[in-house]
């Protein structure tokens, strides 16, 4: 599914920034996998590298024996609205549109036939719990039921990877274990393939193996 080989990451300055070292490992489908490690470690920015945000100053990553990293810019955009999925710490919601419409926004970047999307659109919020709440806005809903309609939003295109960026990170406990229970549910009965970024220490019981980095180098991967 994800084979990333030696990926680093340089940000250039008057001090160059060493943020990724030379990382390698395996992401089977249907994995729930956490990249865990100190502030600073590298997580996020390994997560930019194999969800087409960023670009390694070396290395290579393929997804479906697709090497990402060689494809056209045109050819990136289309690939990450059909293959892969994204959820961030701040929700990304558009406010201007309610809880339906952000769920949709993608599909119809994509082309899908309107009544298609909508009727999925609905189907993933109900999915999420929010199967009453189609018609509200972000500032209607609390943190943890905007971050579920990110999630619903995330899936709108069937993604083949979903990608979580400290998606409880702005969440009370209870949400929290909402929102991480929830990716439970997908990985477990949709086998959704999931690589999630997290500082939390309690979300190891929710995924099946975690890669631990230190420095911008792998100091471990874990089975939970």
């Amino acid at each position: 599914m994800i084979v990333a080989k030696d990926l680093k990451r340089t940000y250039d300055g008057k001090v160059p920034t060493h943020a990724l070292g030379g990382v390698s490992f395996e992401i089977g489908e249907g994995e729930f996998v956490a990249i865990m490690g100190r502030s600073g470690s590298g997580k996020s920015t390994l997560l930019h590298q194999l969800s087409l945000l960023d670009t390694p100053t070396e290395g290579s990553v393929q997804i479906n024996n697709v090497d990402i990293l060689a494809l056209s810019d045109l050819a990136k955009t289309a690939f990450r609205l059909e293959h892969l999925g994204y959820i961030f710490q701040e929700y990304a919601l558009i406010v201007e549109l309610n809880a339906l419409e952000n769920v949709y926004l993608p599909a119809m970047a994509f082309g899908t036939n309107t009544a298609t999307y909508r009727k999925r659109a609905a189907e993933l919020l109900d999915i999420v719990g929010l199967g009453a709440r189609l018609d509200h806005y972000p500032h209607e809903l609390s943190g943890g039921e905007q971050q579920r309609v990110a999630v619903a939003r995330s899936l709108i295109n069937t993604p083949e990877v979903l990608f979580a960026d400290e998606p409880s990170a702005n969440l009370d406990s209870a949400s929290a274990k909402t929102v991480m229970e929830l990716f439970t549910k997908l990985n477990k009965e949709l086998k959704q393939t999931i690589v999630m970024v997290t500082h939390e220490p309690d979300d190891k019981q929710y995924v099946e193996r975690v890669i631990r980095l230190e420095d911008g180098l792998i100091e471990k991967i874990e089975v939970v």
